[in-house]
């Protein structure tokens, strides 16, 4: 019942369980005080006993009432404790692990799902933790401290009650393999209808354009009703099961009651005895009791506890802690699998140099990309490797390396910010008249300073400007962040002319300075590169300067062939 690997993300706070153990085991001693003065003063009514007889056993009873206030107060603070240090801790671990994953966390978990982990999740392991383990081990020693102060006064009730004490846990042990399986889909369903649902309103236009918003709505419809049935076999497997307990708790405690009444009846017991029997009788069920219904949250707080612990043990990129001493990026001998069986690169060897700039063309599929995700350290090839300045990738510090790199692509995100944090983002120091020359090299300047200047605006996923204007002004935020190794994956893809113009340009002039990397299907934009990569089938299989590769009449000289004669096709369409 207890799950060890989840017990191992308390780490240190497990001293808070203990103390909250503690701190109930005396809260019921103090309330089997509280009954004994109660079982006293009724002896002493019976007894026709003076006044001042009362007053020891109301004194008694005013501590022991006072003990039992102050450990309700501080169980309930360290619950409280206990549920805000690990909600604390484990946002900032699967936070840190989501920076130590870099792009691999958003490329293996969905968004919705990642943060329905780190939020809705959080909030149910702390209920795991705060409620059920505690109340897992109290229920484990109350039944026994009450047997041993119950069998002085009568055996056979105290072995009747203790007896039926067990029957609790074998109902919970019962419904645990349905029930781990019903929140497993639980969870499923969950984070699947709010993928989806984060998928369409993300696509909502799309789905106005092409009128296929009614049919989504129903797909949507169907998901909800899903979790909605999902849920109600939760809520069915729970009022089930507390309907079992309730049977056991009361019939068990009923038990008790009707054996104290029959010894009394019989002369083995006193009157104070009986009662005090009768009172303690459903103390023995209460703490299982509780257990079972904190059962049902925490099964639920299991199944997230699994997806967190999921994400923490995700195989990091392996850095190391060496600085980087040059610019030079060597890919040497490199093969790669996504999943272990179909290499996408084989053997590529790529040499791009301190300045100048490089191309990596070929048609889609042939692994461009690929190479990109294994330059910026989020891939791990199975083979050879990838060296920085002569230094093997994973033996620099991810910080010193990414201070030297640049990443600019069709999907670069602009945050929801001005113009000028987005630039402060890159660059904390920059000036405004940085901002302004680079906006100025992009051909931007005029437009951002007719609309609110570098306080201007952008809204989510930059949607208050054009595609050509997000991807100026995230070259020009890389410009003003002046890196050594500039990669440029499809920059100038579903842009306008007049905006690839500009991009390429500025991309052109960078490489007198950098380490120019750029991927394009459109080779028109390469042919000024220093060096060309075109690749074939998972491998390099020409490389030179375009006249180079044009003169070699290869696959490179084709490509280019076939897209210039569409381009002029497109061209005699358009006139």
């Amino acid at each position: 019942m207890i799950d060890k690997d989840l017990l191992r993300l308390l780490g240190d706070k497990k001293k808070y369980i203990v103390y909250t153990v503690i701190s109930m085991v005396i809260g019921l001693c103090a309330n089997l005080g509280i009954t004994m003065c109660i079982c006293q003063a009724i002896r002493l009514m019976l007894e026709h006993a003076a006044p001042g007889d009362y007053v020891p056993t109301l004194l008694t009873g005013i501590a022991a009432l006072l003990i039992r206030y102050a450990c309700t107060r501080c169980t309930a603070r360290l619950k409280d404790s206990i549920g805000r240090e690990v909600k604390r801790d484990l946002r900032a671990r699967t936070y840190n692990k989501m920076i130590c994953l870099g792009m691999k966390s958003t490329s293996e978990m969905s968004m919705a799902g990642l943060t329905q982990v780190s939020m809705e999740g959080i909030e149910q392991l702390d209920l795991y933790f705060s409620n059920y383990i505690p109340q897992f081990f109290y229920a484990m020693l109350a039944p026994v401290i009450l047997f041993i102060v119950t069998v002085r006064l009568d055996a056979k009730v105290a072995i009747v009650l203790l007896c039926c004490v067990p029957l609790i846990p074998v109902s919970i042990i019962a419904v645990s393999k349905w029930a781990k399986k019903i929140f497993a889909k639980y969870w499923d369903k969950y984070t699947a209808m709010g993928d989806y649902f984060l998928d369409n309103v993300q696509g909502l236009k799309e789905l106005k354009i092409f009128k296929a918003d009614a049919r989504q709505h129903e797909k949507m419809n169907q998901n909800a009703e899903e979790f909605r049935e999902i849920t109600m076999k939760v809520l069915t497997m729970q009022l089930a099961s507390t309907t079992i307990m309730d049977l056991v708790a009361y019939g068990g405690a009923g038990a008790g009651i009707a054996f104290a009444v029959r010894d009394l009846a019989d002369g083995r017991i006193t009157v104070m005895s009986a009662v005090f029997l009768m009172l303690v009788a459903v103390d023995f069920f209460l703490p299982l009791r509780a257990f079972g219904s904190a059962f049902h949250v925490a099964m639920n707080g299991v199944s997230a506890g699994k997806k967190i612990i999921s994400l923490l043990e995700m195989e990091e990129p392996r850095w190391g802690s060496e600085s980087v001493t040059g610019n030079e990026v060597v890919l040497d001998h490199v093969s790669f699998s996504y999943d272990g069986k179909r290499e996408v690169l084989k053997d590529v060897n790529m040499t791009f140099p301190e300045k100048g700039m490089t191309a990596i063309v070929g048609e889609s599929g042939c692994g461009k990309s690929t190479i990109v995700g294994l330059m910026n350290g989020n891939l791990i090839p199975q083979k050879g490797s990838v060296s920085v300045g002569n230094t093997k990738l994973g033996q620099l510090s991810r910080a010193d390396y990414y201070s030297h790199l640049a990443v600019v692509s069709c999907n670069t995100y602009i945050f929801n910010d001005t113009v000028r944090n987005n630039f402060c983002l890159a660059s904390p120091w920059a000036t405004d008249e940085q901002m302004e020359a680079a906006l100025n090299k992009v051909n931007l300047w005029k437009f951002i300073e007719e609309n609110g200047g570098l306080d201007k605006s952008i809204s989510e996923d930059a949607a208050n400007i054009s595609g050509g204007q997000k991807q100026r002004l995230a070259l020009a935020v890389n410009l003003v962040a002046d890196k050594d190794i500039y990669i440029f994956d499809e920059a100038t893809s579903n842009i306008d002319i007049e905006s690839e113009e500009i991009i390429m340009k500025n991309i052109k002039a960078l490489s007198k300075e950098k380490n120019v990397i750029v991927i394009s299907h459109r080779l028109e934009n390469i042919v000024p590169a220093d060096r060309i990569y075109y690749m074939e089938s998972k491998e390099v299989k020409e490389c030179g300067n375009h006249q180079s590769l044009m003169d070699a009449k290869g696959g490179y000289a084709m490509l280019y062939r076939r897209q210039k004669e569409l381009e002029k096709g497109y061209a005699e369409v358009s006139a």
